[in-house]
């Protein structure tokens, strides 16, 4: 771990502390990280932080060890302005559009530059599981019964100025939690923002609950305002500036990428890795061997 990195690592501590009314509880919303480590990070006594504690806490807090230039696509300052709007208003909304289009990239990114936002990366968690994981991103205790957890929740948000709910890969929740999204919905409604962001399965399944009448679905259909927001495939434009952004500016390459990629920005990096890696190794100096005799 470089001196660079350590300090990188400690801006964006200090950024994320910051959403927090205390390091105690900036500590608790992080996996297996003490108040005390923070306050060494913090006031540079590193001597006794080790390096997979740095590398630790730099996952948690947005660090990459990356070459990788980002750039601002057109899916990304949209989703980042509805975060915006959702934290401000306290909306609720749905955002859905296909795997690789630049939801995660832009919900991670507002997440560390806001206080008080709280992102969950859901999957097929119960509702227990569902709201300890929001309380120790709030920083809370995680202990006790659900009526108890639902309590604490509503508690946090309702002394908290705008706070915002962002559910990442909302489409994995199971049918439990998709109903206890009402439950939420309902006690912090005007309180809190509450942001979905999805693929197109979302869009689906929840439309064919609504159109059979499914228990439940027509009330979170409802709560998201009975539309979803579909953000768009990344077009040639988006696809040319990451290019440009990362070293392949040959138009011929461009056209390649684009049409390999298929609108996954995932799979455009590696397309573009690869050909940037392709560049480095040709424009490598030959090894020239001079005889003497």
């Amino acid at each position: 771990m470089t001196t660079d990195a350590k300090y990188k690592i400690k801006d964006l501590l200090q950024a994320y502390c910051k959403g927090f009314e205390s390091q105690t509880k900036a500590s608790k919303s992080l996996n297996d990280v003490s108040s005390a480590t923070i306050s060494q990070i913090l006031n540079n006594k590193w001597e006794l932080v080790a390096d997979r504690m740095w590398l630790n806490i730099g996952k948690q807090v947005g660090f990459e060890i990356s070459l990788w230039n980002h750039v601002p696509t057109y899916n990304y300052k949209l989703i980042k302005d509805l975060l915006a709007d959702a934290k401000i208003k306290s909306r609720v909304h749905a955002i859905t559009g296909g795997a690789g289009w630049g939801k995660d990239t832009a919900a991670r990114d507002f997440f560390n530059e806001n206080p008080e936002v709280y992102l969950i990366n859901c999957w097929d968690f119960n509702r227990r599981y569902f709201l300890a994981e929001l309380l120790r991103k709030m920083g809370k205790n995680t202990n006790g019964s659900i009526p108890d957890l639902v309590e604490r929740v509503v508690s946090e948000i309702n002394r908290t100025q705008k706070p915002l709910i962002i559910l990442n890969e909302a489409d994995k929740l199971s049918d439990q939690v998709l109903y206890f999204f009402i439950t939420i919905y309902n006690l912090c409604e005007d309180k809190c923002g509450i942001v979905m962001l999805a693929t197109n399965n979302l869009d689906d399944r929840l439309i064919r609950g609504v159109e059979r009448q499914k228990r439940g679905y027509p009330e979170i259909f409802s709560r998201l305002g009975s539309r979803f927001i579909k953000i768009r495939r990344p077009s040639k434009t988006d696809i040319t500036a990451i290019c440009s952004a990362n070293g392949v500016t040959d138009a011929l390459q461009i056209s390649e990428i684009f049409n390999s990629c298929d609108g996954d920005l995932r799979r455009a990096k590696k397309l573009i890795q690869n050909k940037s890696a392709t560049a480095k190794t040709t424009n490598t100096e030959p090894l020239v061997l001079e005889l003497v005799g």
